[in-house]
């Protein structure tokens, strides 16, 4: 087992010493998007998400809630994070045809509404049944 651990850290280190090397010529470039990712994660990302967890923990006491709630929150920044380039980026030549075929920010607002359908379709059910097994007894 030793032999194998052992051997994959030496592949891992020599694949990693491989892509700096292929990395070197651009590294100018690429500096402040390498940099500029956790130091924008750490300013800003992580304590936006522990404010809104803060914030909800006090306004949602149900755990189920929360949960249904801070999935979609969950799955909207993933979105959000994926959408960025997409809508951001500017074209440097003419369209090619066949490549940005779709319309980004309409895709980006269907796929919110369907985490959003979907979170308040299971918490009104949720509350129906709820309310149904509540009035039985």
């Amino acid at each position: 087992m030793r032999a194998v651990r052992l051997l994959l850290l030496v592949l891992g280190v020599a694949a990693a010493a491989y892509g700096g090397w292929l990395l070197l010529p651009q590294l100018g470039t690429a500096l402040p998007w390498l940099l500029g990712g956790p130091v924008l994660h750490d300013v800003l990302v992580a304590p936006l998400v522990g404010l809104v967890g803060l914030g909800l923990g006090r306004l949602v006491t149900d755990r189920f809630r929360l949960a249904w709630i801070g999935a979609g929150l969950l799955a909207s920044a993933t979105l959000l994070l994926l959408a960025v380039p997409l809508l951001w980026r500017p074209l440097s030549a003419p369209p090619n045809p066949g490549l940005p075929d779709r319309d980004y920010p309409l895709g980006l607002a269907a796929g919110l509404a369907v985490v959003w359908a979907v979170v308040v379709i299971v918490l009104v059910v949720a509350t129906l049944v709820g309310r149904r097994g509540t009035n039985r007894s």
